[in-house]
């Protein structure tokens, strides 16, 4: 019964400070016991792979930058106290009276924050048996080879190098090969 009357609110924030938002929202409600009043402080992000010198790099980066969702039951002062939050700019949709985000919305918000947070590499490097890489890492770097065999589950290839005239077979992660 106590959740029907919460709904979800969109806070403006200073970007880039919408991890220190959620901060102090999560631990000013606890000091006030408003645990029962406010029950979810989001930050919508998304994790973005990176390649920086042969390693991958996982990254979490805010899908939308500037805002922080909050599910809460605005009674009393609690509208207040999430709008005077250091780092808040105010209520999206008005300052004396917050629209609240229809629910379909935040389905389609939480929705697609938690299909981009499924998305593998694997969608992202495919190859194939017959294809052409070049080696950027490793005692072969800067050669090229064709792809022998392909081994999804460990995520290596088999790739056929030239080194001084001669095919030989070299094992490969998919971050040691670029495509050319």
């Amino acid at each position: 019964m106590a959740d029907s009357n919460k709904k979800w609110y969109v806070l403006r924030a200073v970007s880039g400070k919408e991890a220190k938002v959620k901060e102090y929202i999560e631990t000013d409600v606890k000091l006030r016991g408003l645990t029962d009043k406010v029950s979810q402080v989001l930050i919508p992000t998304e994790k973005v792979v990176q390649v920086r010198n042969g390693k991958r790099i996982v990254k979490e980066k805010s899908y939308l930058p500037g805002y922080v969702l909050v599910e809460a039951e605005l009674v009393g002062d609690i509208a207040y106290m999430l709008r005077n939050t250091p780092n808040v700019l105010g209520f999206l949709g008005g300052m004396e009276q917050p629209t609240p985000i229809r629910q379909a919305e935040i389905n389609r918000i939480l929705g697609t924050v938690d299909e981009l947070q499924e998305i593998s590499d694997e969608s992202l490097l495919e190859f194939s048996v017959g294809e052409v890489v070049k080696v950027n890492a490793g005692p072969f770097s800067g050669f090229s080879g064709v792809i022998e065999e392909v081994n999804a589950g460990r995520k290596t290839l088999k790739v056929m190098v030239k080194i001084f005239g001669r095919s030989t077979p070299v094992d490969l992660g998919y971050m040691q090969v670029d495509k050319e």
